[in-house]
């Protein structure tokens, strides 16, 4: 992914400025739909997104799952991407960022919470009925989900999300080229979207 490094804005390059251009068009295509115009853009940052993610959190397996999520919001919002406000690759990272650091808060906040909770009320009782039904009714979406994916798509999906294996991890379990891996991933992430109805009205 060498000829994707950013170059300077104040010298950009004309084979920059013209992957930029191409760049923010596939977002256009798959604000309306297009999911392989969503593939091409994936395959074209992918390698850049988990960089980003795992300078943050530091961890690369918690970096590949902030970084489908942000591709995964992508997929739901391209249709926000404004070229004139920025670069295609600028509103990725700006997301992947915002999510890797969302998750570095979140561990941190939950480390606090067990840590004082704890130490000051070790043996407080409580009702988790209500979190258990909205548990289960998520649960319930996922796997109605999981259902519409092809085999494969499943297969690699639940390695990499419930299994918390990487996509390297996955494409050695499955005998598969890591690109063949990820395209499973990422196709399957697509399908779950829309199975889902995440994001729609």
């Amino acid at each position: 992914m060498d000829h994707l490094r950013a170059v300077p804005s104040d010298a950009p390059s004309p084979e920059g400025a013209s992957e930029g251009h191409a760049l923010a068009s596939l977002l256009v295509r798959s604000s309306r739909g297009d999911s392989e115009a969503f593939a091409a853009f994936y395959d074209a940052t992918c390698a850049r997104a988990f960089g980003l993610a795992v300078r943050v959190v530091r961890d690369p397996a918690q970096a590949e799952e902030v970084a489908q999520e942000a591709f995964l919001e992508v997929w739901r919002t391209a249709s926000r991407f404004q070229s004139e406000r920025g670069s295609a690759i600028g509103w990725l990272l700006t997301i992947v960022h915002r999510k890797a650091v969302d998750r570095v808060r979140s561990a941190e906040a939950a480390s606090r919470r067990d840590s004082g909770y704890h130490r000051d009320i070790p043996t407080v009782a409580h009702d988790v009925t209500a979190e258990a039904a909205e548990a289960s009714m998520e649960a319930r979406r996922v796997r109605t989900a999981l259902g519409e994916l092809t085999a494969v798509q499943r297969e690699a999906l639940e390695l990499a999300y419930f299994g918390g294996y990487t996509h390297t991890e996955v494409a050695s379990m499955l005998d598969l080229p890591v690109g063949t891996a990820k395209t499973r991933i990422r196709d399957g992430l697509i399908r779950m979207r829309d199975a889902m109805g995440v994001g729609t009205s």
